[in-house]
């Protein structure tokens, strides 16, 4: 029989770093797919509040220009509210130049701090025919949209 032959293991190639790239790979892919999703759902809330805010902006202002002011007034943010009450801001309102029309130009909304606030932009119409754009501040308070700031 003759020589018995001798057994040789192959080298066996050291693979190094090829774990690590394959979970950071998969860490910066689940980062990317947590980004666009976080962007998906602030576009979605966004889309859905502009409907909601020019329905709000549009009432009150029909509101301040029919002379319901107490209405137009509970429509007011509770900053707003703290700074007017239901009596003054009704008297504001009443004098002169009145507000008789307007025309919402354009609807904002954005979020700052997760928390969505918007801007309309309107053209008001005065007694006599005068016109004049302003904006109004629109922010979200317990589910509902309310004007905030000096609307006037």
């Amino acid at each position: 029989m003759g020589k018995e032959r001798e057994w040789n293991r192959p080298a066996r190639r050291v693979r190094r770093g090829r774990a690590g790239l394959l979970f950071g790979g998969l860490g910066f892919g689940l980062c990317v797919i947590g980004v666009a999703g976080l962007a998906l759902w602030n576009v979605q809330v966004l889309w859905r509040a502009n409907g909601p805010v020019r329905e709000t902006a549009d009432s009150f202002l029909h509101e301040v220009a029919a002379g319901e002011t107490d209405r137009a007034y509970d429509k007011l943010c509770r900053q707003a509210r703290s700074k007017w009450s239901a009596v003054g801001f009704g008297s504001w309102l009443r004098t002169p130049p009145q507000v008789r029309g307007y025309e919402i130009t354009d609807v904002s909304v954005a979020t700052r701090r997760g928390v969505p606030q918007a801007t309309v932009k309107a053209r008001l119409t005065r007694d006599g025919g005068a016109s004049e754009d302003r904006t109004l501040s629109i922010v979200q308070e317990d589910g509902k949209w309310r004007i905030c700031g000096d609307p006037f």
